[in-house]
């Protein structure tokens, strides 16, 4: 954990399904009060990605040369995982604990993508709630987008990420 960076460049390399399968197996072991299981995951590949980048560029009301910009940035990593917020009816877990799984699914896959040697970085950005971008996920009513992991190979030569340590007892207290 502690080597893990966001990779904003990736080469075309990826995981194939059978290969993410076993690490959702292992994210789906993230803290999930009431064992609801408040997520899913859309595996966008190939030309899913253009449909992806029309769907900003129809959210934005972009033209010209910032349409064809904003449609380019889905082609960034060869596959891009959805992570989605599926809120369960419950009397006993609140809907922003069953986000807070969700993001917990998407940090931990994020960190076992790392693990085995790909290159990852989780994007979200303002069309993430979009009317069209939710359409192209065919989200239900309950469910909202978190982002995206952008996944690919490591770029040869690829220089560690650079995070300044924390002074821990900064960011722990206890009650007295």
């Amino acid at each position: 954990m502690q080597a893990r960076r966001s990779h904003s460049r990736v080469t075309t390399d990826a995981p194939t399904r059978a290969e993410l399968l076993p690490f959702v197996c292992a994210a789906a072991r993230v803290a999930d009060h009431g064992a609801l299981r408040p997520w899913r995951l859309i595996e966008l590949r190939g030309s899913s990605r253009e449909r992806l980048g029309a769907a900003f560029v129809e959210a934005s009301g972009l033209t010209g040369a910032d349409a064809v910009k904003l449609a380019g940035k889905p082609l960034r990593a060869p596959l891009l995982l959805a992570i989605v917020a599926r809120r369960v009816p419950s009397d006993k877990v609140a809907t922003w604990e069953q986000d807070a799984t969700a993001a917990g699914v998407a940090h931990l896959l994020s960190l076992l993508l790392t693990d085995a040697g790909w290159g990852v970085m989780w994007r979200t950005g303002s069309h993430t709630r979009s009317r069209p971008v939710r359409e192209l996920h065919d989200l239900a009513e309950t469910e909202d987008l978190l982002g995206w992991l952008y996944v690919g190979g490591v770029p040869e030569g690829c220089r560690p990420g650079v995070r300044l340590p924390i002074e821990p007892n900064d960011h722990l207290s206890a009650l007295p």
